[in-house]
């Protein structure tokens, strides 16, 4: 790693630069500012995740308070890319309470009828909320494209519509993080066959996700128009390389201490008189 490197955040490597990107070219293995191997970096981790709880505690504290920000964290991936364990890994590391889920499947024939933004609405986080995306509106843009389900005349417009929808989400207090799990052919044959040696992970296993190999290509293209065209600052994305886990894990839970870090959060102050009620509480023995 340049020297250049280890002075910046994690957030500014792992940006997605201004202009256009080759997803193609990224290397999925590649372990950006990691502070050792496998072990000692699994144990940063480990050290980071009270950092990670408090900031979000902070944000929910807040939105029960009546501050309006809230953050927004968009996952997005091939199949296999990790979307499900980065939740459970890491979102999995703060108070539940406060974190809101979304996992967007195929649009039902109702969603379809209403417009693709139509169910994104409905499930952003609530203020002082910690939202997550499960897949999202990215999926009009890319899965529709290479899959061909609507021609470019329809998702190429989405563009524009999920900059100003975007827009508008940050002009209300809401900080969007988008994350792009980046994972080799290689990687993404050995977790299917992974998934099928181990009989506690079958239930994981879809013969129909071995046509995303035949499709890589297609699908690296479309997320890296995908990912040029939406990211201005208010929006960003970051590319993880996620072949490997524990550096994925690692990065992303960096990442959103970094940027819940930049939103200031302070606990916020008391609305009553603190030395009479603590005299009140007293009073009670």
């Amino acid at each position: 790693m340049a020297k250049d490197d280890k002075a910046k955040r994690l957030s500014e490597l792992l940006r997605v630069p201004e202009g256009d990107i080759d997803l193609s070219s990224v290397d999925a293995a590649a372990t950006p500012q990691a502070p050792g191997g496998k072990s000692v970096t699994r144990e940063d981790w480990a050290n980071q995740a009270p950092v990670l709880a408090d900031l979000q505690e902070r944000l929910f504290a807040n939105g029960r308070s009546g501050d309006r920000r809230s953050l927004l964290f968009v996952l997005q991936g091939l199949d296999s890319s990790g979307k499900g364990g980065t939740v459970k890994h890491v979102v999995g590391q703060v108070d539940p309470q406060g974190v809101s889920i979304t996992a967007f499947k195929a649009p039902t024939p109702e969603e379809r009828r209403r417009g693709f933004l139509w169910r994104i609405r409905r499930a952003l986080p609530a203020a002082g909320m910690l939202g997550v995306f499960d897949r999202s509106h990215y999926e009009d843009v890319v899965t529709v494209r290479v899959r061909k389900l609507a021609p470019r005349s329809v998702w190429s417009r989405r563009y524009e519509a999920i900059e100003r929808f975007e827009q508008e989400l940050a002009s209300d207090g809401m900080t969007i993080v988008k994350c792009f799990l980046h994972i080799s052919r290689a990687e993404f044959v050995e977790r299917q066959l992974a998934r099928i040696e181990d009989s506690t992970k079958h239930w994981k296993y879809n013969a129909r996700d071995l046509e995303v190999y035949g499709l890589w290509d297609d699908y690296l293209e479309a997320y890296s128009e995908a990912l040029a065209r939406t990211n201005p600052d208010h929006a960003p994305w970051y590319v993880i390389p996620a072949d490997r886990k524990w550096y994925r894990n690692w990065a992303v839970t960096k990442l959103l201490i970094e940027r819940l870090d930049q939103m200031g959060l302070e606990w916020p102050k008391a609305t009553f008189d603190v030395e009479a009620e603590k005299a009140r509480v007293k009073a009670l023995k």
